[in-house]
Protein backbone atom coordinates (compact mmCIF):
# COMPACT_ATOMS: atom_id res chain seq x y z
CA UNK A 1 0.00 0.00 0.00
CA UNK A 2 2.86 2.36 0.87
CA UNK A 3 4.44 1.69 -2.54
CA UNK A 4 1.25 2.68 -4.34
CA UNK A 5 0.95 5.88 -2.30
CA UNK A 6 4.55 6.78 -3.07
CA UNK A 7 4.03 6.18 -6.83
CA UNK A 8 0.90 8.37 -6.77
CA UNK A 9 2.79 11.16 -4.99
CA UNK A 10 5.58 11.03 -7.57
CA UNK A 11 3.06 11.12 -10.44
CA UNK A 12 1.29 14.19 -9.02
CA UNK A 13 4.53 16.08 -8.39
CA UNK A 14 5.84 15.32 -11.89
CA UNK A 15 2.57 16.38 -13.57
CA UNK A 16 2.59 19.64 -11.62
CA UNK A 17 6.11 20.40 -12.80
CA UNK A 18 5.08 19.69 -16.40
CA UNK A 19 2.10 22.05 -16.31
CA UNK A 20 3.77 24.81 -14.31
CA UNK A 21 4.43 26.94 -17.46
CA UNK A 22 0.70 26.77 -18.29
CA UNK A 23 -0.30 27.72 -14.75
CA UNK A 24 1.93 30.77 -15.00
CA UNK A 25 -0.01 32.18 -17.98
CA UNK A 26 -2.05 35.28 -17.22
CA UNK A 27 -5.36 33.88 -18.47
CA UNK A 28 -5.22 31.10 -15.86
CA UNK A 29 -4.49 33.53 -13.04
CA UNK A 30 -6.81 36.30 -14.19
CA UNK A 31 -9.31 35.50 -11.42
CA UNK A 32 -6.56 35.98 -8.83
CA UNK A 33 -5.23 39.25 -10.25
CA UNK A 34 -5.89 42.25 -8.04
CA UNK A 35 -7.58 44.63 -10.49
CA UNK A 36 -7.41 48.39 -9.90
CA UNK A 37 -10.15 49.75 -7.72
CA UNK A 38 -11.47 52.05 -10.41
CA UNK A 39 -11.82 49.10 -12.83
CA UNK A 40 -13.83 47.13 -10.29
CA UNK A 41 -16.12 50.08 -9.60
CA UNK A 42 -16.76 50.42 -13.35
CA UNK A 43 -18.25 46.94 -13.45
CA UNK A 44 -19.96 46.70 -10.09
CA UNK A 45 -21.48 50.10 -9.41
CA UNK A 46 -22.61 51.41 -12.81
CA UNK A 47 -23.28 48.36 -15.00
CA UNK A 48 -21.60 50.23 -17.83
CA UNK A 49 -20.11 47.48 -19.96
CA UNK A 50 -20.01 49.40 -23.25
CA UNK A 51 -16.51 50.75 -22.76
CA UNK A 52 -15.13 47.38 -21.80
CA UNK A 53 -16.97 44.99 -24.09
CA UNK A 54 -16.58 46.42 -27.58
CA UNK A 55 -13.08 45.18 -28.26
CA UNK A 56 -11.35 45.36 -24.90
CA UNK A 57 -12.55 42.06 -23.45
CA UNK A 58 -9.57 40.20 -24.84
CA UNK A 59 -7.24 42.70 -23.22
CA UNK A 60 -8.82 42.04 -19.84
CA UNK A 61 -7.93 38.38 -20.18
CA UNK A 62 -4.43 38.84 -21.55
CA UNK A 63 -3.40 41.97 -19.67
CA UNK A 64 -5.43 43.17 -16.71
CA UNK A 65 -3.41 46.38 -16.50
CA UNK A 66 -3.79 47.47 -20.13
CA UNK A 67 -3.22 51.25 -20.40
CA UNK A 68 -5.91 51.51 -23.09
CA UNK A 69 -8.48 49.85 -20.84
CA UNK A 70 -7.57 51.99 -17.85
CA UNK A 71 -7.83 55.17 -19.93
CA UNK A 72 -11.32 54.20 -21.16
CA UNK A 73 -12.45 53.39 -17.63
CA UNK A 74 -10.98 56.64 -16.29
CA UNK A 75 -12.76 58.75 -18.91
CA UNK A 76 -16.05 56.97 -18.31
CA UNK A 77 -15.66 57.25 -14.55
CA UNK A 78 -15.60 61.06 -14.61
CA UNK A 79 -18.72 61.29 -16.81
CA UNK A 80 -20.97 59.68 -14.17
CA UNK A 81 -22.05 61.46 -11.00
CA UNK A 82 -23.89 60.46 -7.86
CA UNK A 83 -27.54 61.53 -7.62
CA UNK A 84 -28.38 63.42 -4.45
CA UNK A 85 -31.67 61.63 -3.85
CA UNK A 86 -31.14 57.90 -3.48
CA UNK A 87 -27.46 57.62 -4.31
CA UNK A 88 -27.76 56.22 -7.84
CA UNK A 89 -25.41 57.08 -10.70
CA UNK A 90 -26.29 59.32 -13.64
CA UNK A 91 -24.46 60.61 -16.70
CA UNK A 92 -23.66 64.31 -16.63
CA UNK A 93 -25.50 64.82 -19.94
CA UNK A 94 -28.77 63.36 -18.57
CA UNK A 95 -31.61 65.71 -17.56
CA UNK A 96 -33.20 64.65 -14.27
CA UNK A 97 -35.95 66.40 -12.33
CA UNK A 98 -34.90 67.26 -8.75
CA UNK A 99 -37.85 65.30 -7.36
CA UNK A 100 -36.77 62.05 -9.03
CA UNK A 101 -35.56 59.21 -6.83
CA UNK A 102 -32.70 57.10 -8.20
CA UNK A 103 -31.83 54.34 -5.77
CA UNK A 104 -28.30 53.23 -5.03
CA UNK A 105 -27.16 50.77 -7.70
CA UNK A 106 -29.35 52.28 -10.43
CA UNK A 107 -27.82 53.92 -13.51
CA UNK A 108 -29.13 56.65 -15.83
CA UNK A 109 -27.10 56.92 -19.04
CA UNK A 110 -26.32 59.81 -21.36
CA UNK A 111 -28.99 61.92 -23.04
CA UNK A 112 -31.84 60.54 -20.92
CA UNK A 113 -34.71 62.67 -19.61
CA UNK A 114 -36.21 61.71 -16.24
CA UNK A 115 -39.37 63.54 -15.15
CA UNK A 116 -40.75 64.52 -11.78
CA UNK A 117 -41.47 62.00 -9.01
CA UNK A 118 -39.90 59.18 -11.04
CA UNK A 119 -38.60 56.24 -9.05
CA UNK A 120 -35.77 54.17 -10.57
CA UNK A 121 -35.19 51.12 -8.37
CA UNK A 122 -31.86 49.68 -7.32
CA UNK A 123 -30.21 47.63 -10.07
CA UNK A 124 -32.28 49.21 -12.84
CA UNK A 125 -30.58 50.69 -15.89
CA UNK A 126 -31.98 53.56 -17.98
CA UNK A 127 -30.08 53.50 -21.26
CA UNK A 128 -29.07 56.40 -23.51
CA UNK A 129 -31.70 58.74 -25.01
CA UNK A 130 -34.65 57.53 -22.90
CA UNK A 131 -37.45 59.95 -22.00
CA UNK A 132 -39.45 59.12 -18.84
CA UNK A 133 -42.57 61.00 -17.80
CA UNK A 134 -43.78 61.89 -14.31
CA UNK A 135 -44.82 59.39 -11.61
CA UNK A 136 -42.93 56.56 -13.29
CA UNK A 137 -41.86 53.49 -11.31
CA UNK A 138 -39.03 51.26 -12.49
CA UNK A 139 -39.08 48.55 -9.86
CA UNK A 140 -36.12 47.18 -7.93
CA UNK A 141 -34.05 44.44 -9.62
CA UNK A 142 -32.30 44.62 -12.96
CA UNK A 143 -34.76 46.29 -15.32
CA UNK A 144 -33.31 47.75 -18.47
CA UNK A 145 -34.48 50.44 -20.88
CA UNK A 146 -31.68 50.47 -23.34
CA UNK A 147 -30.25 50.33 -26.83
CA UNK A 148 -30.46 46.73 -27.95
CA UNK A 149 -30.56 45.11 -31.38
CA UNK A 150 -30.31 48.52 -33.03
CA UNK A 151 -29.16 48.99 -36.62
CA UNK A 152 -27.29 52.17 -37.47
CA UNK A 153 -28.51 54.17 -40.46
CA UNK A 154 -26.10 56.87 -41.69
CA UNK A 155 -29.00 58.87 -43.16
CA UNK A 156 -30.66 59.19 -39.73
CA UNK A 157 -28.98 62.13 -38.03
CA UNK A 158 -31.06 62.34 -34.85
CA UNK A 159 -30.93 59.63 -32.21
CA UNK A 160 -34.25 57.87 -31.71
CA UNK A 161 -35.51 57.33 -28.20
CA UNK A 162 -37.76 55.34 -25.91
CA UNK A 163 -40.56 57.49 -24.47
CA UNK A 164 -42.13 56.31 -21.20
CA UNK A 165 -45.40 58.03 -20.33
CA UNK A 166 -46.72 59.33 -17.02
CA UNK A 167 -47.71 57.00 -14.18
CA UNK A 168 -46.15 53.97 -15.88
CA UNK A 169 -44.88 51.00 -13.89
CA UNK A 170 -42.26 48.57 -15.21
CA UNK A 171 -41.46 45.38 -13.31
CA UNK A 172 -38.15 43.69 -12.65
CA UNK A 173 -36.03 42.18 -15.42
CA UNK A 174 -37.99 43.84 -18.20
CA UNK A 175 -36.36 45.32 -21.30
CA UNK A 176 -37.54 48.10 -23.61
CA UNK A 177 -35.49 48.79 -26.74
CA UNK A 178 -35.34 52.28 -28.19
CA UNK A 179 -36.41 52.82 -31.79
CA UNK A 180 -34.48 52.30 -34.99
CA UNK A 181 -36.84 54.08 -37.44
CA UNK A 182 -39.41 55.51 -34.99
CA UNK A 183 -39.41 56.12 -31.26
CA UNK A 184 -40.48 53.35 -28.93
CA UNK A 185 -43.41 54.67 -26.87
CA UNK A 186 -45.24 53.46 -23.75
CA UNK A 187 -48.51 55.30 -23.11
CA UNK A 188 -49.65 56.90 -19.87
CA UNK A 189 -50.90 54.75 -16.99
CA UNK A 190 -49.70 51.50 -18.57
CA UNK A 191 -48.49 48.69 -16.30
CA UNK A 192 -45.76 46.27 -17.35
CA UNK A 193 -45.09 43.17 -15.27
CA UNK A 194 -41.81 41.36 -14.67
CA UNK A 195 -39.81 39.63 -17.42
CA UNK A 196 -41.38 41.53 -20.32
CA UNK A 197 -39.55 42.17 -23.60
CA UNK A 198 -40.64 45.12 -25.74
CA UNK A 199 -38.81 45.39 -29.06
CA UNK A 200 -37.68 48.45 -30.95
CA UNK A 201 -40.22 50.77 -32.61
CA UNK A 202 -43.10 49.39 -30.52
CA UNK A 203 -45.90 51.84 -29.74
CA UNK A 204 -48.17 50.97 -26.81
CA UNK A 205 -51.23 53.09 -25.98
CA UNK A 206 -52.49 54.30 -22.65
CA UNK A 207 -53.85 52.18 -19.80
CA UNK A 208 -52.46 48.93 -21.18
CA UNK A 209 -51.53 45.95 -19.02
CA UNK A 210 -48.75 43.50 -19.97
CA UNK A 211 -48.48 40.46 -17.72
CA UNK A 212 -45.34 38.47 -16.99
CA UNK A 213 -43.20 36.96 -19.77
CA UNK A 214 -44.94 38.84 -22.56
CA UNK A 215 -42.78 39.20 -25.66
CA UNK A 216 -43.50 41.89 -28.25
CA UNK A 217 -41.44 41.90 -31.43
CA UNK A 218 -40.30 45.05 -33.21
CA UNK A 219 -42.54 47.65 -34.88
CA UNK A 220 -45.76 46.49 -33.23
CA UNK A 221 -48.57 49.03 -32.68
CA UNK A 222 -50.94 48.45 -29.77
CA UNK A 223 -53.96 50.64 -29.03
CA UNK A 224 -55.40 51.79 -25.70
CA UNK A 225 -56.83 49.61 -22.93
CA UNK A 226 -55.21 46.42 -24.23
CA UNK A 227 -54.49 43.52 -21.86
CA UNK A 228 -51.95 40.82 -22.69
CA UNK A 229 -52.04 37.74 -20.47
CA UNK A 230 -48.97 35.90 -19.28
CA UNK A 231 -46.56 34.59 -21.94
CA UNK A 232 -48.41 36.21 -24.83
CA UNK A 233 -46.28 36.59 -27.94
CA UNK A 234 -46.79 39.21 -30.65
CA UNK A 235 -44.97 38.93 -33.98
CA UNK A 236 -43.34 41.91 -35.64
CA UNK A 237 -45.21 44.63 -37.60
CA UNK A 238 -48.60 43.61 -36.16
CA UNK A 239 -51.31 46.12 -35.22
CA UNK A 240 -53.71 45.49 -32.33
CA UNK A 241 -56.68 47.85 -31.96
CA UNK A 242 -57.85 49.28 -28.66
CA UNK A 243 -59.86 47.32 -26.07
CA UNK A 244 -58.45 43.89 -26.92
CA UNK A 245 -57.78 41.18 -24.33
CA UNK A 246 -55.53 38.21 -25.08
CA UNK A 247 -55.63 34.99 -23.08
CA UNK A 248 -52.43 33.65 -21.54
CA UNK A 249 -49.95 31.86 -23.84
CA UNK A 250 -51.63 33.23 -26.97
CA UNK A 251 -49.66 34.20 -30.05
CA UNK A 252 -50.67 37.05 -32.35
CA UNK A 253 -49.53 36.36 -35.91
CA UNK A 254 -51.66 38.91 -37.81
CA UNK A 255 -53.49 42.19 -37.24
CA UNK A 256 -56.42 42.30 -34.83
CA UNK A 257 -58.89 44.84 -36.17
CA UNK A 258 -61.90 44.31 -33.89
CA UNK A 259 -62.08 44.82 -30.11
CA UNK A 260 -62.81 41.76 -28.01
CA UNK A 261 -61.27 38.71 -26.38
CA UNK A 262 -58.83 36.47 -28.24
CA UNK A 263 -56.83 33.35 -27.50
CA UNK A 264 -54.89 30.45 -28.99
CA UNK A 265 -52.03 29.98 -31.41
CA UNK A 266 -52.62 31.69 -33.76
CA UNK A 267 -54.87 34.03 -31.83
CA UNK A 268 -58.55 33.86 -32.85
CA UNK A 269 -61.76 35.16 -31.20
CA UNK A 270 -62.14 33.56 -27.80
CA UNK A 271 -65.33 31.60 -28.63
CA UNK A 272 -63.71 30.07 -31.70
CA UNK A 273 -60.63 29.13 -29.68
CA UNK A 274 -62.80 27.44 -27.02
CA UNK A 275 -64.61 25.43 -29.73
CA UNK A 276 -61.25 24.35 -31.12
CA UNK A 277 -60.16 23.17 -27.69
CA UNK A 278 -63.45 21.31 -27.12
CA UNK A 279 -63.27 19.59 -30.52
CA UNK A 280 -59.68 18.56 -29.89
CA UNK A 281 -60.64 17.05 -26.54
CA UNK A 282 -63.53 15.06 -28.11
CA UNK A 283 -61.46 13.74 -31.01
CA UNK A 284 -58.59 12.68 -28.78
CA UNK A 285 -60.80 10.28 -26.75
Amino acid sequence: MAIHIKRLHNLISSSTSIFNPIYRKSYIHVSHVSLPEKLISCFTSRYDFSACSAGLTGQIVSDAYSPRLEDAVERDHHEFLKWHKGGGMFHKSASIDPTALIDFGAVVHSGSLVGGNVHVGSGAVVGPNVAIGIMFHLLTAPSVIHVSFIMEFPSVKTALKAHIGNNVEIGANSCIDRGSWRDTMIGDHSKIDNLVQIGHNVVIGKCCMLCGQVGIAGSVTIGDYVTLGGRVGVRDHVTIVSKVRLAAASCVTKDINKPGDYGGFPAVPIHEWRRQVANRCRTSK
